[in-house]
């Protein structure tokens, strides 16, 4: 008897591909800067995979949605002085971890192949990564 033909590359989420690297890693790497996930858009190899294309678009946004905090922020700071410091620092703290945690939280469920969706943003990337 022999047995049937395994070819490297696979359907489902998570499986190495011909690369060797699973759909679950690139999609966690997505998240490290837009850079990776602008890649994983644009090259051939990764932009046919959904699970891959949805962390990548999600990525993206979420990337744009914490710089543009950050300028909204710039602009709004120095209106916000009567605070005090100390209440600004923990304030800014506290924005900083739970973006953070956001942005762990989207990379640990790419890893263990799951769809995290953020409010706002996963409804759409899930729609992107159909397309």
């Amino acid at each position: 008897m022999s047995q049937p033909h395994k070819s490297g590359a696979s359907d489902k989420s998570g499986s190495p591909h011909k690369t060797g690297i699973s759909d679950n890693f690139v999609a966690a790497i997505a998240y490290f800067s837009p850079v990776p996930a602008f890649f994983f858009l644009a090259v051939h190899r990764y932009n046919k995979r959904p699970f891959v294309r949805f962390h990548a678009w999600q990525s993206l946004v979420f990337s744009a949605f914490v710089t543009l905090f950050g300028i909204v922020l710039e602009f709004v700071l120095p209106y916000l002085k009567f605070l005090g410091f100390r209440v600004l620092l923990v304030l800014f703290c506290i924005v900083c971890v739970a973006i953070f945690l956001i942005w762990l939280w989207c990379v640990i469920g790419a890893l263990n192949g799951k769809r995290c969706r953020l409010p706002l943003i996963g409804n759409w990337a899930d729609e992107q990564a159909y397309r």
